[in-house]
């Protein structure tokens, strides 16, 4: 991999993490579009480069969101049962579809999407429908429960296919569950965090991560386009949720999924 192919996929990495469109989505849309296959360079290239671009938002989120993140470390090991300590506890429970699902489905899932343009726009249909139904919702004034997060965290694990955004999965079933917004935007960033890092934790132990002399130029300049492109669109994304403005990302899902599609028949990949 060259290294403004790296650099490419990091800014589309770092911007689609947070924005409602499919990080994951984008990143083989970029690769079948643009002809980039990073497991050619050694066989755990790929993984290791798609780990590393994860890492990357992971540092991104930490930054902007560095108090709340505190706050969950102060509520684990107070001990106490106040605010901190529950608002932790809906994180923990959030994650734990997604993790189950991961856990058992991860290899099966990339597997049916990898190369499959026409199921990656069909899975951005389905996102660009869940951001025009939260576009519309008007009542958003509630606090996220431990209910709301069990939803939620189920609304993550459906968004492990490809296509599906994850944050736009997990904004938009908080908002239809009449969460707050903003609170919506930042506890959807958090509750993927510990997810991430489990995932990186996982392929180190599996032996899947690995660098090489060769790849630490397109792995570093990969990172730095990640994370400086996700500080701007975290804190973008949360003003964006804020502001109601989610119908404009439903366009956009509508309209590249329709792309991908078309593209897929075209050139049946």
């Amino acid at each position: 991999m060259e290294w403004f192919e790296a650099l490419i996929l990091g800014i589309v990495q770092g911007l689609t993490e947070y924005l409602p469109v499919s990080s994951s989505g984008h990143l083989e849309l970029g690769k079948i579009l643009l002809g980039i296959n990073p497991s050619a360079t050694n066989e755990s290239f790929g993984t290791t480069f798609n780990v590393v671009l994860h890492l990357a938002t992971v540092f991104s989120t930490w930054v902007i969101l560095r108090k709340e993140i505190a706050e969950i470390f102060k509520g684990l090991f107070q001990f106490k049962l106040n605010e901190e300590f529950w608002f932790s506890a809906k994180i923990v429970v959030s994650m734990i579809p997604a993790a189950i699902i991961g856990l058992l489905y991860e290899d099966q899932i990339d597997a049916a999407f990898s190369g499959s343009a026409i199921l990656i726009g069909l899975m951005l249909f389905l996102t660009g429908s869940l951001l025009f139904l939260a576009d519309k919702a008007t009542e958003t004034n509630g606090k996220v429960g431990f209910k709301e997060a069990i939803l939620v965290g189920i609304a993550q694990a459906i968004a492990l296919a490809p296509g599906i955004s994850r944050s736009g999965a997990t904004i938009s079933t908080c908002v239809l569950l009449k969460i707050d917004k903003e609170r919506a935007a930042r506890f959807s960033f958090l509750m993927v965090m510990p997810l991430i890092i489990g995932k990186v934790a996982k392929d180190l132990i599996g032996g899947e991560f690995a660098l090489a002399s060769e790849t630490l130029l397109p792995m570093g300049i990969g990172f730095l386009g990640a994370f400086f492109v996700g500080l701007l669109a975290c804190q973008w994304m949360i003003n964006l949720v804020k502001n109601g403005k989610l119908v404009y990302f439903s366009i956009y899902c509508f309209i590249v999924g329709a792309i991908a599609v078309g593209y897929s028949l075209v050139y049946n990949v």
